[in-house]
């Protein structure tokens, strides 16, 4: 019986081009820094250059002959997206593009466009960005949810928060949304027919920069809990493993084996019964078009 999947397990990717959004840090930066150790083009596709730059030296620091390349994309912005997608399909085809990118309990923001930052950003600006190059990707879409989505509920009646905003409440309605996308997308891309195939990761409880906006208490007991945790390296195993392991299939879902899914090597996690709703699905994806003036044509 398998142990689990760790960076250990990711096999050769010469000849494989992965592009990486939120690669510049955190659990995209580990992502980013074994794809490369194993051969692959990895395209680091950020929102601020001098970050992006600043993560390609560290990688090469590592590995002297990494092939890596910097893509701007801000996804609180629905413009920037369209731009960058553009320059995505003017680009070299990309075998597996890995959604990682995302906020996590910030104070009420809003995107460019006026959604709330934790669903723009989380949700919106990935379907969006999937759904403009989705036909430029060969192989495998992997989008990132989180165990947060199991508490989650779609607030239709308030998408940008203008009555009430909570921020774990929000963000965790931007993780089930993440989850009812990527098991949307993958029926979808199976319906006509690609071979291109949708999975869903989640890191279980990683220590990344996404935790800078805990409550200050929470931030000082971080260092405490730590050896309870993943680290952003094997937090980044289950994403690995959704875009490499051999045996994966879309609308596989993956996370840590730990107690609770919180920490330990990648295999198959838990979705709620909601983020498995595929009626729920259809909604948020036909909402999903509206607002961002996207539509995948699947």
């Amino acid at each position: 019986m398998s142990k689990g999947f760790t960076a250990d397990d990711v096999s050769a990717q010469t000849g494989r081009t992965f592009l990486v959004t939120g690669a510049n840090a955190g659990l995209g930066f580990e992502v980013s820094k074994v794809l490369a150790a194993r051969g692959a083009h990895v395209i680091l596709a950020c929102r601020d250059a001098a970050k992006a730059e600043a993560a390609i030296d560290r990688i090469r620091t590592d590995v002297s002959d990494a092939k890596l390349s910097f893509q701007p994309l801000d996804l609180a912005d629905l413009d920037q997206v369209r731009d960058a997608a553009n320059m995505v399909l003017a680009g070299p085809r990309i075998d597996v593009l890995v959604n990682n990118a995302g906020v996590m309990i910030p104070p009420r923001m809003l995107t460019k466009q006026g959604h709330e930052l934790q669903f723009g950003v989380n949700h919106l600006g990935t379907f969006a960005f999937t759904g403009l190059v989705h036909r430029h990707v060969d192989d495998r879409i992997v989008v990132t949810g989180s165990i947060a989505h199991r508490n989650g509920e779609m607030d239709y009646s308030d998408l940008a928060a203008s009555r009430s905003y909570h921020n774990w409440a929000r963000y965790q309605m931007s993780k089930l949304a993440n989850l009812l996308y990527m098991f949307e997308l993958d029926r979808r891309l199976g319906a006509a027919g690609r071979a291109t195939q949708a999975i869903g990761c989640h890191p279980g409880v990683a220590t990344t920069e996404l935790q800078r906006h805990l409550p200050l208490p929470l931030r000082y007991m971080t260092p405490l809990a730590a050896p309870f945790f993943n680290s952003a390296a094997q937090g980044a195993w289950p994403t690995l493993q959704a875009a490499t392991g051999a045996h994966v299939q879309g609308g596989d879902y993956l996370g840590p084996q730990g107690l609770g899914e919180v920490s330990g090597r990648s295999g198959p996690a838990r979705a709620s019964r909601a983020a498995r709703d595929p009626k729920l699905a259809r909604e948020l994806w036909e909402r999903s078009v509206a607002l961002t003036g996207v539509d995948p044509g699947l």
